[in-house]
């Protein structure tokens, strides 16, 4: 049986064209550059490659306030539905906006209160370097 680990280690990275033709890299400029825009505080950018198979990257930021939280949000979910995304997003937890996720498919954007954030570290699980395999296959 294969891990999940092992899959995201064997499986090549998604490379298909998002809408008019970009890759996620290209989305992935776009979306720091909104949250930027937005007033999103430390905005973190992490690779997935070879980590996951949930997406290309993962981007964390913060917000001041629950408003402020929601705000960023919002304006990203705009942006990105302008951008023709708007059929492969889904977005959860604007009901209390302590950490709203917006999952695009290749991108996972985090958008976190700052007490929040630090609570889970989301940065510290995903950036530390995988453990070396020991298996003896």
């Amino acid at each position: 049986m294969t891990s999940t680990l092992e899959g995201a280690q064997k499986s090549s990275p998604p490379a298909e064209l998002l809408s008019d033709g970009k890759t996620s890299e290209v989305v992935l400029k776009e979306l720091v550059s909104w949250l930027d825009e937005a007033k999103a505080e430390n905005i973190v950018t992490i690779p997935l490659t070879g980590k996951s198979s949930i997406g290309d990257y993962m981007v964390v930021a913060s917000g001041r306030t629950d408003r402020h939280v929601g705000a960023v949000a919002d304006q990203v979910r705009r942006k990105l539905k302008s951008s023709g995304l708007a059929d492969s997003i889904r977005v959860e937890g604007k009901e209390a906006c302590d950490w709203v996720l917006i999952d695009t498919g290749d991108i996972v954007i985090h958008i976190f209160r700052p007490e929040v954030r630090e609570f889970y570290n989301l940065e510290k699980m995903w950036l530390a370097e995988r453990p070396a395999d020991k298996s003896s296959h």
